[in-house]
């Protein structure tokens, strides 16, 4: 049973696969909304400022499916730090409270990191075209953009959810590539 003091976090990119931190419990969760998209220029993990790839970010508007982990409290302090320092490098996230339905139907609260729409790493605006191009050139510190995209929609589909927008930018790059001398 979830104590009083501890808190949730919500996944929907990268974090789902490889969250960092310790966790008592993790199960699917829905976040109305918003919905994920992969709209944010990456200098860092996933490209550089030269060659930028793109990372998810949650945009207002429809719902996400993604995951949830529940940190005891005694454990939150630490998972908070360790969160800021990964997603708030170049302040293109707001940190955020939001309200979850766990699978199972429970109503929780949880933290979670929205897309600063007006940052100039925000790429929402982005083609089909554009996003593919991005993929395929970013690399960065924790590897390729196509290798992210490519984990995240493993994981995703590994826990049933479906991401069509993310399968169709994953197909045109891997056409693309595949196309290229």
């Amino acid at each position: 049973m979830t104590q009083e003091n501890d808190k949730w976090v919500f996944a929907y990119g990268s974090l789902m696969w490889n969250p960092g931190f310790d966790y008592l419990e993790e199960a699917q969760a829905t976040l109305s909304g918003y919905h994920r998209d992969l709209c944010i220029l990456s200098y860092v993990f996933r490209g550089t400022r030269e060659v930028p790839g793109l990372v998810m970010g949650l945009n207002p508007g429809g719902h996400c499916v993604g995951r949830a982990f529940w940190v005891a409290a005694e454990k939150w302090e630490d998972t908070v730090s360790y969160l800021d320092e990964r997603e708030m490098i170049n302040r293109v996230y707001e940190p955020a409270w939001v309200d979850l339905v766990l699978e199972d139907g429970r109503e929780v609260s949880a933290y979670t990191f929205l897309a600063v729409g007006d940052h100039d790493q925000h790429v929402g605006h982005f083609s089909l075209d554009e996003k593919v191009e991005h993929v395929l050139q970013g690399v960065g510190c924790g590897g390729s953009a196509l290798e992210y995209l490519e984990n995240t929609i493993c994981h995703l589909q590994k826990i049933g959810i479906r991401d069509e927008m993310l399968e169709a930018i994953s197909t045109a790059s891997l056409q693309k590539k595949a196309k290229s001398p």
